[in-house]
């Protein structure tokens, strides 16, 4: 119930439409209760005193009851619709927004699918039951509370034996709802697997057909798939019993009230006009009892929906803004490491004890072998993760003291593993500075060396780039996203190996344009391309997560440590492959 009375708290900005649609819906019964009235007296009039007269006035105000008890169930359908769509809008834009908030480290453990099948399906289930579930609830009780006194009024004998049914009525509700309840986790949790089990598959589409794992895929599909089945159906099954009981309780609770009734009718102590009242005041309970298991439904399968999403909304960041953060104006580029260590689980550490300064205007580079720690040395200055201990300052303020979003705005970033969106090449480039001018575009594009591709193409910057930059090659990808950081100007730039895939001579090109680029700005460069790092100020030589050597290259070729071991390496490895080319 807490899950469900929060849902129910998304209504608020909302509530005098909300309360529309419950006037609406009680207007709407209160019309319908009426009606069986009428229908009462006109057979009394008929049977009891011969009299046709009266019954075209009954007629007409059974109809007018009726058109406004149509008219009043349009307007609680329409509004109640109406604020449901608006509260899932809310609903699903919170939970994205706090997508956004979480850090590299919340979605680390998180699965994309399941996330997905939050957004949509568990949404879609709290708006079934803001709009249907609770409407019909209060219209259920609306009638149950209305016709209970009505048949009380009319024949407390008659109107007993009705309640006593109510009882059964309730017990099975919530039987059903008890048992549904794990169900539905399990269903959405299973439809968060499938939808999973497709995202990656359409994602790595390429991987698949490569390795002819189409049979596999599709096993693998159709087992969760199965899984997914199997429990709808259990819980198809407790719906469709729970109806079908519901029916059957109607059924003897009309034939008992038929048989008493004709009893206290031949006793004189009701008219046969108040006993067709009985018979059409239950036929008017038939329908709101029929969907019980509907309404139980929509109340468990939100509670396991909302569960679910507030789980997310719920999460605590790994990264949160102190109280009183300050925001960051343009910064000189001091960055500053104090015996940083990190662990990524509490377990084992991924960097221990790192300690070095990057001045204004310098280029560390950052070289060792895979796993060995580079790649999240430069994820902790712009706060992506936090330091488990020591600390890391920008023109020394420590970065847990300021404002994340002016933090990140200092720090440009070319990611190894490149993002595009589809879209036009122009939009991805202006991707962090929506407002760009083309011509700043443009230049962008020119000091990435990418701006000659792009005129060659039909549409030039206007070209659209597919799904994460399919339709590009490996090297195009980097230079774009190059491009893309260059244009927001950044006093700090990282290049987390994003040379790794281009061919040498442009590679060459792009170092000369990013020679002028560095000038004035503090740049790490992360790559296993050693012919990278001549030009570094300070080369931090990596190995299980500790600075094992640091020095520039020439001071490290002298050391002849592990430095001139992997140079050593490289150029013996150039060697190797030019030989066998050669022989081939």
């Amino acid at each position: 119930m807490a899950v469900l009375w929060r849902l129910l708290a998304f209504v608020s900005p909302y509530r005098w439409r909300f309360t529309l649609a419950a006037l609406c819906l009680l207007a709407g019964n209160l019309s319908a209760i009426a009606i069986p009235r009428l229908m009462g007296q006109a057979v009394d009039q008929v049977l009891g005193q011969g009299s046709l007269s009266g019954l075209l006035t009954l007629a007409l105000l059974i109809l007018g009851l009726s058109v406004l008890r149509g008219a009043f169930a349009y307007g609680q359908s329409y509004v109640g619709e109406w604020v449901s769509q608006r509260v899932a809008y809310d609903l699903r834009n919170a939970f994205y927004q706090k997508l956004q908030t979480l850090s590299f480290g919340y979605h680390d453990r998180q699965q994309t699918g399941d996330l997905m099948s939050k957004a949509t399906a568990d949404v879609e289930g709290v708006r079934w039951f803001l709009n249907m579930g609770t409407l019909r609830a209060l219209q259920l009780l609306v009638l149950v509370i209305a016709t209970s006194t009505i048949l009380l009024l009319l024949n407390w004998r008659l109107g007993l034996i009705a309640m006593a049914f109510m009882p059964l009525v309730a017990w099975r509700a919530i039987a059903v709802s008890t048992s549904l309840r794990s169900v539905w986790l399990k269903i959405q949790a299973l439809t968060g697997e499938m939808t999973t089990i497709l995202q990656e598959n359409l994602a790595g589409q390429r991987v698949v057909k490569a390795f002819a794992a189409e049979e596999y895929e599709q096993q693998k599909f159709n087992a969760k798939a199965g899984q997914l089945s199997q429990e709808s159906l259990v819980a198809g099954q407790s719906q469709a019993a729970n109806s079908a009981q519901m029916t059957f309780l109607f059924i003897v609770a009309t034939g008992v009230i038929l048989w008493y009734g004709a009893y206290e009718v031949s006793a004189g102590r009701l008219s046969p006009g108040g006993l067709s009242q009985f018979l059409f005041y239950l036929g008017l309970l038939a329908m709101p009892l029929r969907t019980t298991g509907w309404i139980i439904n929509s109340f468990t399968r939100a509670a396991s929906s909302g569960q679910r999403l507030f789980e997310v909304m719920d999460a605590s960041s790994p990264v949160r803004e102190r109280p009183g953060a300050v925001a960051l104006g343009r910064v000189k580029g001091h960055v500053a490491f104090r015996n940083v260590s990190f662990s990524y689980d509490s377990s084992v550490e991924a960097l221990t004890d790192i300690s070095f300064e990057a001045r204004p205007g310098q280029v560390l580079a950052l070289v060792g072998p895979p796993g060995s720690g580079k790649t999240t040395i430069v994820h902790l200055l712009p706060r992506f993760y936090d330091v488990t201990s020591g600390a890391i300052t920008v023109d020394g303020l420590d970065i847990r003291d300021v404002n994340l979003a002016s933090l990140r705005q200092n720090v440009g970033i070319v990611l190894q593993d490149v993002f595009l969106f589809s879209s036009t090449i122009q939009e991805n480039i202006a991707y962090g500075r929506p407002n760009a001018t083309l011509e700043e575009i443009i230049q962008a594009g020119r000091r990435a060396q990418l701006h000659d591709f792009v005129t060659s193409l039909p549409q030039g910057y206007q070209t659209w780039v597919g799904e994460r930059g399919i339709t590009l090659s490996g090297g195009q990808r980097q230079r774009l996203a190059i491009a893309r950081t260059l244009l927001l100007d950044p006093p700090i730039l990282i290049l987390d190996d994003s040379t790794s895939s281009l061919d040498t001579e442009t590679e060459r090109l792009l170092a000369q344009a990013l020679a002028e680029v560095m000038r004035g700005r503090t740049v790490f460069v992360i790559t296993h391309r050693l012919s990278m790092v001549k030009g570094a100020d300070l080369v931090l030589v990596m190995k299980e997560g500790r600075i094992v050597e640091r020095g520039n290259q020439q001071e490290l070729l002298a050391l002849g440590g592990v430095y001139a071991a992997l140079h050593v390496l490289q150029q013996s490895g150039r060697q190797d492959s030019q030989a066998t080319l050669a022989d081939r």
